[in-house]
């Protein structure tokens, strides 16, 4: 914008400019403009997180909750809506790690063949849920990146990516392990 201000003030001076002159200034301002539309859209979606790049995730303290499922996603749901009623989500975040929790577990039962394994644990910042199974998941971005409305899957790691504050994946030919977080409400002084 500052060099579309000099050939303003440039040409209210009076002064001639040639027309190279104002192919370069344009397209000074096409790219001036083309980085604003990034640097918007950026600030909008946030920066594209990145995989694992194997590393391996710190195993879960020895005093979290475990519990092995195979198809009942119902009791998979209310035992991480009880966990996070008492580690002090509101209700709607809640909500949402139920729908995080119950989108994973049932990839587990669609896709991997074999029983899942489920472990919640919370501390005074976050509480995450682990879901574990002998699936592979190929694409280290699944669930990163929007998909097209007409695409037939993706939609519910996608959906998992947007309600948690943090997931993490892991996945080889040993099977698949994905956390998700969900920061916990910061008490106010006194309270």
């Amino acid at each position: 914008m500052a060099a579309i201000r000099d050939l303003a003030t440039h040409a209210a001076a009076g002064r001639p400019f040639s027309a190279s002159g104002v192919s370069l200034l344009l397209m000074v301002w096409e790219a001036e403009i083309a980085q604003r539309a990034s640097a918007a859209h950026e600030a909008l979606t946030g920066p594209p997180r990145r995989p694992s790049d194997g590393v391996p995730l710190p195993p879960p303290p020895p005093d979290a909750m475990s519990y092995r499922y195979t198809t009942d996603l119902a009791a998979v749901r209310a035992v991480v809506y009880r966990y996070a009623i008492a580690a002090g989500l509101p209700e709607s975040r809640a909500i949402d790690l139920v729908l995080a929790v119950s989108e994973v577990a049932a990839n587990t039962v669609r896709h991997a063949k074999s029983p899942g394994s489920l472990k919640i644990w919370y501390d005074s910042e976050e509480i995450i849920c682990q879901i574990q199974d002998d699936g592979v998941i190929a694409d280290p971005l699944a669930g990163r990146r929007q998909p097209s409305l007409e695409a037939r899957g993706g939609h519910g790691l996608w959906i998992v990516n947007q309600v948690c504050d943090e997931v993490e994946m892991r996945s080889d030919e040993t099977g698949t392990t994905i956390r998700l977080h969900m920061e916990l409400p910061r008490l106010k002084p006194g309270s």
